[in-house]
């Protein structure tokens, strides 16, 4: 019962009560959890981690995220997208429009689950309460137009694709489709979990060792190896043959330290 469901989340209801559709589905007890909120008027990819997946949700809410946004120009919405107060201002933005990519700086909207003194962003907005969140920054690999008001956005974690159609001018999302979360397509959903080791395999580095080393690591301690994978990367997931091990960090002297580990 450890991997990933790729769901195809329609419009309407929240991640929170994907999830739940799927845990009274599961074996009693079973954990459940997702990579990636997507609001509920959007539909489109939601990672749904099942048993010991969901100690991995770092590592999958970190990739990339791609989407499709729809625009409608000449008016505003308090929230970005049509759950909002909508307003008419008639000001279509002057064609050829800019979009944005790289490094940019954001303020997340208002009406965000962001987390302000232990209330969400979204809950103050609604009760009035000024909602002053900070800027950071995001990476925009991508953005093309696909039509009219269709475009094509493939962007880091922590994006907020509303806030990049409402930059555009007078305009607000109208709908949003997430196609993609780094390597899972939504062309792929359906009712099958992708196994543990295999999702992870797609999104880190993989280390293959023994039985010994792998108990040993399993276990919580350090191991050494022969070489460890080029390009420096801070997490790589540890398998023996038995399967999926842990997440450890490479450090010196070819050290393989553990971070999270699947078994037990």
């Amino acid at each position: 019962m450890d991997g990933v469901l790729l769901v195809d989340k329609p419009a309407g209801p929240t991640s929170h009560d994907v999830v739940a559709q799927v845990r009274r589905a599961l074996p009693r007890g079973t954990r459940a959890g997702h990579a990636g909120t997507l609001d509920p008027f959007a539909t489109g990819l939601l990672l749904v981690l099942v048993g010991r997946a969901t100690r991995a949700q770092r590592w999958l809410m970190a990739q990339d995220k791609e989407y499709v946004a729809r625009a409608r120009f000449g008016w505003l919405s308090s929230t970005g997208d049509p759950e909002g107060e909508l307003v008419e201002t008639g000001r279509i933005p002057a064609e050829p429009l800019r979009l944005p990519t790289g490094v940019l700086r954001q303020r997340p909207p208002a009406y965000s689950a962001i987390k302000l003194g232990g209330r969400r962003a979204y809950a103050l907005a609604r009760a009035g309460e000024e909602v002053d969140l900070p800027e950071r920054e995001v990476v925009v690999h991508r953005f093309e137009r696909l039509g009219a008001d269709e475009f094509l956005i493939r962007c880091s974690s922590g994006t907020y694709v509303r806030s990049l159609i409402a930059d555009l001018g007078d305009a607000y999302c109208t709908a949003l489709r997430r196609t993609a979360i780094g390597p899972f397509r939504v062309e792929e959903a359906g009712d099958e979990p992708i196994a543990l080791g295999e999702a992870l395999a797609r999104v880190l580095p993989v280390v293959d060792v023994g039985a010994d080393a792998g108990r040993r690591i399993g276990h919580g301690q350090r191991v050494s190896i022969a070489a460890l994978p080029a390009g420096g990367e801070e997490h790589v997931l540890v398998r023996d043959p038995a399967g999926p091990v842990c997440v450890a960090h490479p450090q010196e002297g070819g050290v393989l330290k553990p971070v999270v580990g699947f078994r037990g």
